[in-house]
């Protein structure tokens, strides 16, 4: 019978041997790494290079990973941000945009002492601009809808375009409309630009998609003004630096006095809508900045 030591003795026997051999290895490894730096590298490179190459391989992957996961967060943090805006949407052709209003530059004519030719009413809860042909006056100022977005922009400094086209549409048509009902419909059909304001072709686009009648008439003078205004038209300018803004602004004109002046509807001035002007001061300051004529539209 074996003794059980022998048993146990030789179980031992292969981890023991192994041992040996790899510290007897090691040790020959380190002499040749020191001794003889080639011959080390032609024995330890065919193993060592595969395992570096297998842990680049899987730091990139983890490298990758992370990226991609910073990347998905960052992205959705802009999504939900974003989703509150609305984002600019490309013309087809490139057209001279309006440019952002800012405060009247020049003083405007006196308000009327007796307001018998023109004046603000209320009517079914509307404001009503008298004289001339009476129209549903809103002012983009207004608290309701000032700070509401146009594209990117807000209503307050951008929109006097689509405030504009709601004081026609509400005055010429049974729609139901306001500034900001307006202003979505001019950014969704591709009139809005970016940092300023409308682009000019909102003026025909609009009355078309309303069914007004609108011609652009960039041989407008006062005569053919004041004769269209009298026969109970509309008509829209599109002025620059003056009296009414320091660059772009659309206003709209709705009458005139005996005496020939033109009853004005300016969507950021109550004051102004009280005024009555010269109707050179306005073909002279809705000159285009082409020299190609006036920017003017009849309408009705």
């Amino acid at each position: 019978m074996k003794d059980p030591r022998y048993k146990k003795n030789h179980s031992l026997l292969i981890p023991t041997l192994l041992l040996a051999l790899f510290c007897v290895g090691g040790m020959e490894l380190l002499f040749c790494a020191h001794f003889s730096p080639a011959l080390y590298h032609r024995i330890t490179d065919p193993v060592v290079e595969p395992v570096t190459r297998a842990a680049r391989a899987v730091k990139a992957r983890l490298d990758q990973w992370e990226f991609d996961l910073r990347l998905d967060r960052t992205l959705a943090d802009i999504g939900e941000f974003s989703a509150q805006y609305k984002q600019p949407r490309p013309m087809p052709l490139p057209e001279r945009p309006q440019y952002a209003i800012y405060p009247e530059l020049l003083e405007p004519p006196p308000e009327l002492a007796e307001p018998a030719l023109t004046e603000f009413t209320e009517e079914n809860g509307q404001s009503i601009l008298t004289g001339g042909t009476p129209v549903v006056y809103y002012n983009q100022g207004d608290p309701q809808w000032r700070d509401k977005p146009f594209g990117t922009d807000y209503i307050g400094k951008y929109a006097c375009g689509p405030t504009v086209m709601a004081m026609i549409v509400s005055t010429l048509t049974d729609t139901d409309t306001d500034p900001e009902k307006m202003s979505a419909w001019a950014y969704d059909n591709g009139y809005w630009c970016s940092g300023s304001g409308s682009y000019p072709s909102l003026i025909q686009g609009a009355s078309k998609a309303f069914g007004i009648e609108c011609r652009e008439a960039k041989d407008c003078d006062a005569k053919m003004l004041r004769s269209h205004l009298e026969g109970g038209g509309l008509a829209v300018a599109l002025v620059g630096p003056g009296h009414f803004t320091k660059s772009g602004h659309f206003i709209l004109l709705h009458g005139t006095s005996p005496a020939g002046e033109v009853l004005v509807a300016d969507p950021n001035s109550r004051k102004n809508s009280l005024a009555l002007w010269d109707p050179q001061v306005i073909l002279e300051e809705a000159k285009a900045s082409s020299g190609d004529g006036v920017c003017i539209w009849l309408m009705g």
